[in-house]
């Protein structure tokens, strides 16, 4: 029971509206794709294309991880489907503003790392 609870909370840090403003976005997500031996090339090829990269391969599976916008995200999870899509999971979207200009020290202080 305690398990299920922990799986609903969603830690938010902070949020932050970027409307009418420069700002990059990305979506993470790392996918297990069922890949016997015959379709791993196509996949494989596939992976190239979206600039997607294979994490990690046993034998009859393949995990890709892929991050972009979420439109891109969402075709690569189109185009991966006929293979075998076995397990996903997204970080959602996340985002930050783009920079006026470029700093060439970034205070310590104010990197986060998670």
């Amino acid at each position: 029971q305690v398990r299920k609870q922990l799986e609903k909370l969603v830690t938010v840090v902070k949020v932050v509206d970027f409307s009418g403003q420069d700002f990059v976005e990305r979506d993470l997500m790392l996918m297990k794709v069922s890949a016997p031996g015959k379709t791993r090339s196509e996949i494989r090829e596939l992976v190239e294309i979206f600039r997607a990269k294979i994490v990690d391969v046993s034998t009859e599976n393949v995990m890709i991880e892929i991050s972009g916008q979420e439109s891109k995200i969402n075709a690569f999870i189109d185009v991966m489907r006929p293979f075998g899509i076995l397990e996903i999971v997204r970080t959602g979207r996340i985002a930050l503003l783009r920079s006026e200009t470029m700093k060439a020290d970034v205070d310590s202080e104010t990197v986060e790392t998670v």
